[in-house]
This record gives C-alpha cells, structure tokens and sequence, in this order.
C-alpha cells in the first residue's frame, strides 16, 4: 500500500498552481457533499440506524484515511461524517430538492475543479490514476494544514518529490 507521501505527492504533481490549488478549496468539498447527498437515497434502518449508500462510500474512506494517518484519518472521518449528515438532511427533501441540488454542486464542482486545472495547464490526477477521486479531500485537508503553518514536514516530504507550489502562477516552470 502507497503511504501518506505517496499518495499526495503523486496527487501533488497535478496541482502546483496556486490557482489551481485554491479551485481545489471549493470545487472537492462541493463534490464530496453533492455526491453524499446524491447516495443519500435510498437509506436503510439497521438496528436503529439509517444506513445509506453514502454512509457505506463514507465509512469505506475513512478506513482509507485512517490507514494512511490516523491523525489526518480522524479528522477526515469527521468531514465525512458531516458531509453524509448534509446529504442526508437534503435526501429528506422533496425529490426535487434532493436531486437538483446534489446535481447542482456535483456540477459547480466539477466546473471549477476543470477551471482550477485550465490554470494549471495539465489534467486532473484521477485521469491517469481513480485514486485522486479519494486523495483530493485528504489533498485539500493537508493543504489548508500547510496554510495554517501545520504539517512541516508533511509539507517538506511532498515538496520534494513533487516540486514547491509556483511563486509566479502566470509563468509555468519547465
């Protein structure tokens, strides 16, 4: 199994632009909401407990998580778990609520994960590998770490294998 580093490093190549980096703050949570809404239906009781298709993708990642890091892995799992907690609140909804806004942040999302990799100047990591479909929440999470001055060297290791994030966004690096 591929580490922590591994995994965002590898995910890390695609998004050294920091444009392409701050896309990634709006467009993955979208996505991950929209696609817990959207698997909020049909749910299940089991033994008291409402079970979901996206209950089940959620408990799936956060075991993901939680074997790369169990730091990084408690904390996703409690995104996670809020996110399946909003998706359920809007399966509640009338199916047209429940449906066009799922559709409608799993597009915008996806809308500006696109923009974000135009910036870029390269495709998004889960083109050559399915895996950046998980690693890109853990992405963001270790981003915004980095940003508040955490994960040193997290941080360090990734930049090493996968470049520092570009200074000047408007000059690519060769």
């Amino acid at each position: 199994m591929k580490s922590l580093v591994d995994h965002l490093s590898q995910y890390a190549a695609y998004h050294r632009d920091p444009r392409n980096i701050a896309s990634h703050f709006i467009g993955i949570p979208l996505i991950v909401v929209a696609v817990a809404v959207l698997l909020s239906r049909p749910e299940w009781s089991v033994g008291g407990l409402w079970i979901s298709p996206a209950v089940i993708l959620a408990l799936a990642s956060a075991w993901f998580y939680l074997r790369l890091e169990v730091k990084l892995g408690v904390l996703m799992t409690v995104l996670m778990g809020l996110s399946v907690w909003a998706g359920h609140a809007l399966a509640q909804q009338s199916t047209m609520v429940w449906l066009s806004s799922g559709l409608a942040m799993f597009v915008i999302g996806w809308v500006i994960q696109f923009v974000g990799h135009h910036y870029e100047g390269r495709k998004p990591a889960f083109v050559d590998d399915l895996s950046g479909l998980i690693v890109g929440p853990l992405f963001v999470v270790a981003e915004l770490a980095f940003m508040l001055g955490m994960r040193h060297e997290l941080k360090e290791q990734i930049e090493a294998r996968a470049g520092v994030v570009r200074v000047n966004p408007n000059r690519a690096t060769v």
